[in-house]
């Protein structure tokens, strides 16, 4: 009998979930990941990189490389706080926009994903995935 990897099924699904929220937010010029960061940046702005990487859950070097890359598409700007050691990120204008138009896209792509599971079932699917 072969043993189907959860790890693997897993990955492929949320590469598939992906790539339609990617296609959703691809007028704005931005990915779901990259959506995702600017969001959580909004919510704690200013932050430290080190509290961003707490917050998302991912490591503090995966959060700089996405940080740079957004400060270079000009979303946000990096700066320093009252320690001068630890890197402040902060949202631009053209941040905000990009989160302003990029929400009812978002929005779009979600309500698409549920109606094609159902809502029972997308409630299911969520409450399953939090329990992990």
């Amino acid at each position: 009998m072969a043993i189907v990897c959860f790890c693997t099924t897993l990955r492929r699904a949320a590469r598939r979930v992906a790539e339609s929220f990617d296609a959703a937010l691809a007028p704005i010029g931005i990915n779901t990941a990259q959506f995702s960061l600017l969001r959580s940046i909004s919510r704690a702005a200013p932050v430290k990189l080190t509290e961003l990487s707490r917050v998302t859950e991912l490591d503090r070097s995966t959060i700089g490389r996405n940080v740079r890359v957004l400060e270079r598409m000009n979303l946000v700007a990096l700066g320093r706080g009252k320690d001068q050691r630890e890197a402040m990120v902060t949202l631009t204008e053209a941040g905000r926009a990009a989160i302003t138009e990029g929400i009812p896209l978002w929005e779009a792509a979600q309500a698409a994903f549920e109606a094609r599971l159902g809502t029972e079932r997308a409630q299911k699917l969520r409450a399953e995935l939090d329990a992990l």
